[in-house]
């Protein structure tokens, strides 16, 4: 898969998979969507739904999927695995497909997601995709791992959530833009006395102290961050067989 990412949640497996399918719970923290939707199914067949997102306030880019879950493994894990696609023309994901995989441990759920997609657009779109999207979408998915953990171990809701990091990103946007205008001016207005030396060069490394906590120190213990997620398996894994099984419903 082209995109691995990994979070600890100290959280019942059971509500773990609750939050996670669940649609109407699924589309609160997940970032990447704005709606999620089962679409009706005959006994047997393989869940289909249809998503959402809505990129601007006056665009919305729509597609279809199908899923299917493993809720009762013999060691114990979850397996969950989709594939899904977009008709939509301004859709830089064409098709794609993915897993979640739910493994317990003694204090909590391993809850990682591996999932890789086929870019439209031709060699323009797997430009955009390798310089921006990509990136992008693979912060996205970290930040909303890390959105759900907080949830679950903390009770902070996923709206909430949201608005703390809002806050927490514009305050340190003001905190940038009030260094970097100081720094800027080149010579501030000194005071005056016996410490007026020491006082003007003590200045300048306040507000580069400043704008090193803008840009560096670690987001508040109730703020989502896509850093506390792991980019990389800590061993070599593959796709479940439960992928596989889906190829002849996508």
């Amino acid at each position: 898969m082209g995109l691995y990412r990994e979070t600890h949640i100290r959280a019942d497996l059971d509500e773990l998979w609750a939050r996670t399918q669940d649609p109407a719970r699924h589309q609160r923290w997940d970032l990447r969507f704005t709606e999620i939707e089962y679409l009706p199914r005959a006994e047997g067949e393989p869940q289909r739904f249809r998503y959402a997102t809505r990129v601007l306030p006056f665009l919305t880019v729509s597609g279809t999927g199908v899923a299917a879950g493993e809720k009762e493994r013999p060691d114990g894990t979850r397996t969950s695995a989709l594939r899904f696609a977009s008709p939509h023309p301004l859709s830089l994901i064409a098709e794609g497909s993915g897993y979640w995989r739910y493994v317990p441990d003694a204090h909590g759920v391993r809850f990682l997601t591996g999932y890789d997609y086929r870019p439209r657009w031709g060699a323009p779109g797997a430009l955009a995709d390798r310089l921006l999207f990509r990136p992008l979408m693979g912060w996205a998915t970290a930040w909303s791992f890390d959105r759900l953990r907080l949830w679950l171990e903390r009770g902070i809701t996923p709206e909430r959530a949201l608005y703390r990091w809002l806050t927490e990103l514009t305050a340190r946007a003001l905190l940038l833009a009030l260094c970097l205008t100081g720094l800027g001016r080149g010579s501030l207005p000194g005071p005056s006395g016996p410490f007026a030396d020491s006082l003007a060069y003590l200045c300048p490394l306040l507000l580069l102290l400043g704008i090193s906590l803008a840009l560096f120190k670690a987001p508040l213990a109730g703020t989502p961050a896509a850093r506390r997620c792991l980019r990389a398996p800590a061993t070599r894994t593959r796709a479940p067989r439960l992928l596989r099984t889906l190829e002849k419903h996508g």
